[in-house]
C-alpha cells in the first residue's frame, strides 16, 4: 500500500498575500464610500459603456492597462539599459503612461465599483489594487516631473514600478481568481436537446418567470406572439433576469441595468458587453420546451 502524503497545501506566497487582502475588513467602509462615488459620478449611459467595453464585446479596462504597463515599463528598462542617450524617450515614455493611465484607471474603477457590492474580498482587494496603481501613477509622475527640472528620476520610476507590479499582481487575483469582469455565464451549458420547463399557462404577457432548464436557471417571457428565453444570470454580474422589467422587446438586468433583446439576447444598453446565451423555444403537451441555440 502506498504511502499519503499528510503534510497540508501551502498555497504560493503571493497568492497568499492576496488572499489576505480580501480579508481585511477595515477596509468596507472607505471601499464602500469609494465604490457609490464613482457610480454617481458615472451613471448609466454612453459615457459607463464605453468604459466598460460594450462596443468591444468584452471589458475595455484589460486592453487599456497594456499601455501604461508597457510605457512605464519600457522607460524603466531604458533608464538601466538604454545608455546616456536614451533619458529623452524613457521621460516621453512615462509622459505617455501617465496620460494612458487616466482612461484605464476609470474603466478599472467602474468595473470594481460595480462588483464590490457582491464580494466582500472583490470590494476588499479591489481598493488595494487601485492604491497600488495610483502609488504606482504618483511616483512615475514625480520621475518625470523630476527629470523636466533636470534631476534623475530613475529611483522614483523604479519605485513606481514595484508598486504597478503590486497593483498588478492583485488585479490579476481579481481577473482570474475572484472573475471580476468575466462573462457570468461562460462556464453554463444549458440543454441541446429541448427540455421542457414551466407549463404554457404560468406565463402572461410581459411577466419573466425564471426555470430550470437542466442545471441551468432561463428567463422565459411572453412577449407580443411569440415565447422568449434566455439565460436569467446576467452576463455583467450575474444579476437575475426574471427580476427586470420587460419593455420594447428588451429585459432590462436589475442591477446594474444592462438591457438586451429578448429575439436574440444581444446587448440593447451597457454596461453589459457579452450577450445572453439563447435559447430555442416551443410548447408540447402544454409545456414550454428550451434548447441552447
Amino acid at each position: 500500500m502506498g504511502e499519503t502524503n499528510s503534510q497540508p497545501y501551502e498555497r504560493p506566497t503571493l497568492h497568499g498575500l492576496a488572499a489576505a487582502t480580501g480579508e481585511l475588513e477595515a477596509l468596507d467602509a472607505p471601499a464602500k464610500r469609494l465604490a457609490k462615488a464613482v457610480r454617481s459620478i458615472v451613471p448609466a449611459g454612453p459615457v459607463k459603456d464605453t468604459l466598460s467595453g460594450t462596443f468591444l464585446g468584452h471589458p475595455l479596462h484589460p486592453l487599456l492597462t497594456d499601455l501604461p504597463i508597457g510605457s512605464w515599463t519600457s522607460a524603466v528598462m531604458l533608464d538601466w539599459i538604454g545608455g546616456s542617450e536614451s533619458g529623452t524617450a524613457s521621460r516621453r515614455l512615462l509622459a505617455a503612461g501617465i496620460l494612458a493611465a487616466l482612461p484605464t484607471a476609470a474603466a478599472g474603477y467602474l468595473d470594481w465599483a460595480d462588483t464590490e457590492v457582491a464580494s466582500d474580498t472583490v470590494r476588499r482587494t479591489g481598493v488595494v489594487h487601485a492604491a497600488a496603481n495610483l502609488t504606482a501613477l504618483g511616483l512615475f509622475t514625480a520621475s518625470y516631473l523630476a527629470r523636466r527640472r533636470g534631476g534623475g528620476g530613475r529611483m522614483l520610476a523604479l519605485g513606481g514600478a514595484g508598486a504597478m507590479a503590486a497593483g498588478g499582481h492583485l488585479g490579476g487575483h481579481l481577473s482570474f481568481v475572484e472573475g471580476v469582469g468575466v462573462n457570468q455565464t461562460a462556464f453554463e451549458k444549458g440543454p441541446e436537446e429541448w427540455t421542457p420547463t414551466v407549463s404554457e399557462a404560468e406565463l402572461s404577457e410581459g411577466r419573466p418567470v425564471c426555470a430550470k432548464a437542466g442545471e441551468v436557471d432561463v428567463l422565459i417571457v411572453r412577449d407580443g406572439d411569440g415565447i422568449h428565453a434566455l439565460d436569467d444570470r446576467c452576463t455583467h454580474r450575474g444579476g437575475p433576469l426574471h427580476e427586470g422589467e420587460v419593455a420594447d422587446g428588451c429585459v432590462t438586468c436589475p442591477w446594474h441595468g444592462s438591457r438586451f433583446r429578448l429575439a436574440d439576447g444581444s446587448v440593447e444598453r451597457g454596461p453589459a458587453s457579452s450577450p445572453q446565451p439563447l435559447y430555442e423555444t416551443r410548447v408540447a403537451d402544454g409545456k414550454v420546451e428550451v434548447r441552447r441555440v
